[in-house]
């Protein structure tokens, strides 16, 4: 579980610092010029880590789960921006990378890989592997040998249940 958190950050610094960059070397944008720039690079940077982040889309049955991922991701993503440039109110000075200084949330710089490292930390850990050292693997296939034959019982069972059984048997109570 740690791992898989690391790796989200991991994934998170990338991907933020990429769009970062895009804006801050790429455009010029050191700041973002409107509160409409910051929500777009923020939907970008959502969709970009849903995508990328947990299960990524070239994976071999991951593309249904990584465009669920994209979609809530964005919708997620606005709202940290939303949050960091409405309640956060921490000044940032990074005039010696030539990132601009000002708040948290105004700065691309800072807001669009912390949202980033939240989000890709999110998708990793959710990422559970299919076996959990082989627990959840020979389950499965232990069940696909057994096929119908195989009864389950519920801990929870009504007793009405076991009532209609002992009654179908021939059985009363």
């Amino acid at each position: 579980m740690l791992k898989r958190l690391l790796v989200g950050v991991v994934i998170g610094l990338v991907i933020g610092g990429v769009v970062a960059a895009a804006l801050v070397e790429g455009l010029g944008m050191p700041f973002f010029a409107s509160p409409l720039i910051a929500y777009v690079a923020a939907a970008v940077t959502g969709v970009l880590t849903g995508l990328v982040a947990g299960k990524p889309i070239w994976s071999s049955d991951g593309a249904v789960e990584a465009g669920l991922k994209a979609f809530f991701g964005t919708l997620l993503a606005l709202f940290g921006m939303f949050a960091l440039r409405q309640w956060t109110h921490i000044t940032v000075d990074l005039s010696a990378l030539k990132a601009g200084t000002g708040q948290l949330g105004d700065l691309p710089a800072t807001s669009l890989p912390l949202i980033a490292v939240v989000l890709a930390g999110f998708f990793e850990a959710d990422n559970t592997p299919a076996s959990d050292n082989g627990k959840r693997g020979a389950s499965a296939s232990a069940m696909k040998r057994l096929g119908s034959k195989m009864r389950v019982a519920d801990e929870n069972a009504d007793d009405e249940d076991e009532v209609e059984s002992a009654q179908k048997k021939g059985k009363t109570r």
